[in-house]
């Protein structure tokens, strides 16, 4: 499969990371015994600035799960569509050729699944083919580039739309004073993206890199490492300390028996294409893979100017790979990310 494009779209509310904590603030002052704790929390994820689906004052008219999960579907129907639009436009497609379109999420849920809400507003054939994925969390951006290239593996003469919405905002749980969701609130933003796929019998120089190949990988016994709680109030938070940890543990091995497979080892690849998790995580990225921050460069700027996306991040350091550091023709590089299971997922890139 090659990338033919990626399209991205954020909701027009920007707030600074200052806004935020002063929001924040004030939501907690009589319930959090050190308020001052939220600021140092904020500032030690070193998000500069998020766009939130709603403007700030619109969090305080929400009165549950069900005003949160409807703004959501609203909001998220309309920065997709112009993720979408924007793909398919770089990519010199109308949206009739599209043969089939994977959706991932994990901030709402529909059915039907935001996608096929999707197919009027766009003008998708009505034979279109639809896979909605929900659950994968962070790393549903690698996993769902993944998945479309087995796809149009099999289906080499078609095209094909990954469509990732994370609206984060929207699962803020007013009432949970936790050292996690104080992180989340710090560090979670707003999002679309989407990436345009063409089988290899349609590739064409000059576009985005091609996928060669790809891997899974799932570590036993860490389902509580990472994901939701979900309850009445809606989506609740499930960060665990260790995840650092368990990407030095296990992250560097993975990624050395891939390209193992491949025929390839470390020193092969020349860029990197990862998800922002967050500062810890990135610098357990550095190392367990032995790479330096300028290797990282473009994640580290995408985790400041938008915060993490969910699995809407690692899309958005893709099109800024492509846009503004755009590797040598013929050189390999690797996407990644790690999510809820816990688990990781590898693509190996050909650009």
């Amino acid at each position: 499969m090659q990338i033919a494009a990626v399209g991205t779209a954020l909701p027009p509310h920007r707030y600074s990371q200052r806004e935020l904590v002063d929001a924040l603030t004030r939501l907690w002052m009589r319930s959090h015994h050190n308020p001052r704790r939220v600021e140092q929390l904020h500032q030690a994820v070193q998000v500069q600035g998020r766009h939130l689906a709603l403007p700030l004052e619109g969090y305080e008219a929400l009165r549950g799960f069900g005003d949160s999960n409807a703004a959501w579907l609203r909001v998220g129907l309309d920065v997709g569509e112009q993720a979408v639009r924007s793909a398919l436009a770089q990519a010199g497609l109308e949206p009739a050729e599209v043969d089939a379109i994977f959706f991932t999420t994990v901030t709402g849920v529909a059915a039907p699944s935001l996608d096929a809400r999707l197919v009027n507003r766009l003008g998708f054939r009505p034979d279109i083919k639809r896979t909605p994925m929900f659950g994968l969390g962070c790393v549903a951006g690698t996993a769902g580039i993944a998945r479309m290239a087995d796809y149009l593996r099999a289906f080499p003469d078609q095209v094909a739309v990954l469509l990732s919405v994370e609206l984060c905002s929207l699962t803020l749980q007013r009432g949970d004073l936790s050292i996690p969701n104080l992180i989340a609130t710090g560090l979670f933003g707003d999002g679309a993206a989407a990436v345009v796929g063409i089988g290899n019998a349609r590739s064409i120089e000059g576009l985005g890199p091609h996928v060669l190949a790809s891997k899974s990988r799932f570590y036993p016994d860490t389902e509580q490492v990472m994901g939701w709680d979900i309850d009445d109030g809606g989506f609740r938070i499930v960060l665990a300390a260790t995840v650092p940890d368990m990407v030095e543990r296990y992250l560097g091995d993975d990624v050395s028996a891939f390209l193992t497979s491949q025929g390839l080892d470390r020193e092969a690849i020349t860029s990197w294409v990862c998800h922002p998790g967050g500062p810890k995580v990135l610098r357990a990225f550095e190392r367990a893979l032995r790479l330096t921050e300028d290797d990282l460069a473009i994640t580290w700027r995408s985790l400041s100017e938008v915060g993490n996306l969910s699995s809407s991040s690692v899309l958005f350091v893709l099109r800024d790979t492509l846009a503004q550091r755009r590797p040598a023709a013929g050189s390999l590089g690797m996407m990644l990310a790690m999510g809820p299971g816990f688990c990781a997922e590898l693509a190996l890139l050909e650009w």
